[in-house]
C-alpha cells in the first residue's frame, strides 16, 4: 500500500482521489491546505484523519510515502523539491514546472534523493495511446503530426467581466499554452522526440497570459502543427499522417477512440478498452515505479518532460509570455 498525501484541495485533486481509489495499493493518508478549516473539510470527504497546513511538517512526516501535487503551476517546483529532499516520491500535475530551470532542479533533487518524480500527464499512459505507439509503423513514413485542443474556459467569462482568476493570471504560470497546449505537445515529444525548429504565434490577453495560440514544428523528415485555446472551442480530432495511411485520435488530452485509415480506403479500429477513470492510469504507473524501485517512467520520463518544457519555453520567448517564476529561485 502506497500512502499518498495531496497538495491542492480542488476539483482536479478530487478527481484524482476518486480515480486512484480504485487501485488496491493506493490509500489517501494526508491532505495539505493553507488553512486548517479547508484541510479538514476536504479530508473529511474521504475519511482521512491527517491534515497539514505547514509543508515542512508534511514533508517530514512518516505518515506518507508519496505526494500528488495539484497546486498552482508556480508552486510545483518548490513544493516538489522540498518533499523529495525529505525522501517523498512526487507525482506532479502538468505542467510539472514553470520553466526548464525549475525542472532541471527537480530532476536533480529526484536523482539525489533516489525518489520517483513523474509528471501527471494522463493521456500518454492510457491504453489507447499505447495502441498508437504500437501501431505507428502501419501508416508508413510519418510526414505530419496535427493536434488540436481548444476548450473554452468557464473562467474566461469571469475574465471578460473584469475578474482575473488563477487560470488567466501570469503570477501562477498559467494561460492557454501551460494549461491546454501541453496536452498537444507532450504526446508529440513521446512519439517523435525533440523538434529541430519551433515557430509560434499567440493571442495575448491584457492580464499577461495567452488566450490561444498555434505552433509549427520541424523535424528531420516531418512537420507538426499544434493549435490550442482557452477562449474558443474546437471539435477537430488529432491526426498523424503517414505515407500509407492516417491515425485518427478522437481527443489528444485523453485518447479513447483511435482509428487507422489506409490509403486503399480500408480502416482499422485500434481503440483499446480503458476505464473512464482515466487518472487511475497515471496513478498506477507512478505506484508501479515506486514498488519496482524504478526512479522514472519510460513514458512520462524526465526526458520527455524536459523536451516539452523546452518547446513551451521557446514558444513563450517568441510570443512574449513571461512569468514571475522565470526569475531564478533558490530552492
Amino acid at each position: 500500500m502506497i500512502r499518498f498525501g495531496v497538495i491542492g484541495t480542488n476539483r482536479i485533486t478530487e478527481q484524482f482521489i476518486h480515480h486512484a481509489s480504485d487501485l488496491d495499493d493506493f490509500t489517501l493518508s494526508a491532505v495539505y491546505s493553507r488553512t486548517e478549516e479547508r484541510a479538514k473539510e476536504f479530508a473529511g470527504k474521504y475519511n482521512c484523519q491527517t491534515t497539514f497546513t505547514d509543508l515542512e511538517t508534511m514533508a517530514g512526516s512518516d505518515t506518507i510515502d508519496a505526494v500528488y501535487i495539484a497546486s498552482p503551476n508556480s508552486c510545483h517546483a518548490e513544493q516538489a523539491i522540498l518533499l523529495m529532499n525529505h525522501g517523498k516520491h512526487v507525482l506532479c500535475e502538468k505542467p510539472i514546472a514553470s520553466n526548464t530551470a525549475e525542472l532541471d532542479k527537480m530532476i536533480r533533487a529526484a536523482k539525489k534523493n533516489h525518489v520517483v518524480l513523474m509528471e501527471a500527464m494522463k493521456g500518454t499512459v492510457l491504453p489507447s495511446f499505447q495502441s498508437i505507439t504500437d501501431n505507428l509503423h502501419k501508416i508508413g513514413k510519418i510526414r505530419r503530426y496535427f493536434a488540436s485542443y481548444c476548450q473554452y474556459s468557464s473562467r474566461y467569462d469571469a475574465y471578460k467581466e473584469g475578474t482575473v482568476l488563477n487560470a488567466f493570471n501570469p503570477s501562477f504560470s498559467n494561460g492557454a499554452l501551460m494549461d491546454i497546449g501541453i496536452y498537444c505537445i507532450y504526446p508529440m515529444a513521446v512519439l517523435f522526440g525533440e523538434p529541430s525548429h519551433v515557430q509560434a504565434n499567440a493571442l495575448m490577453l491584457e492580464s499577461g497570459v495567452d488566450g490561444e495560440g498555434s505552433i509549427l514544428l520541424k523535424y528531420h523528415d516531418m512537420d507538426a502543427i499544434i493549435m490550442y485555446s482557452k477562449i474558443t472551442d474546437s471539435y477537430l480530432p488529432t491526426e498523424i499522417q503517414g505515407e500509407n495511411g492516417n491515425i485518427i485520435i478522437d481527443k489528444i488530452s485523453a485518447p479513447n477512440k483511435v482509428d487507422i485509415r489506409y490509403r486503399d480506403g480500408s480502416t482499422e479500429d485500434m481503440t483499446q478498452h480503458q476505464s473512464n477513470k482515466t487518472m487511475a492510469y497515471e496513478a498506477a504507473e507512478f505506484i508501479k515505479l515506486i514498488k519496482t524501485n524504478q526512479l522514472e517512467s519510460r513514458i512520462n520520463s524526465h526526458h520527455h518532460s524536459m523536451i516539452t518544457m523546452k518547446i513551451m519555453e521557446e514558444v513563450r520567448e517568441q510570443t512574449g509570455l513571461t512569468f514571475p517564476a522565470d526569475k531564478m529561485k533558490k530552492f
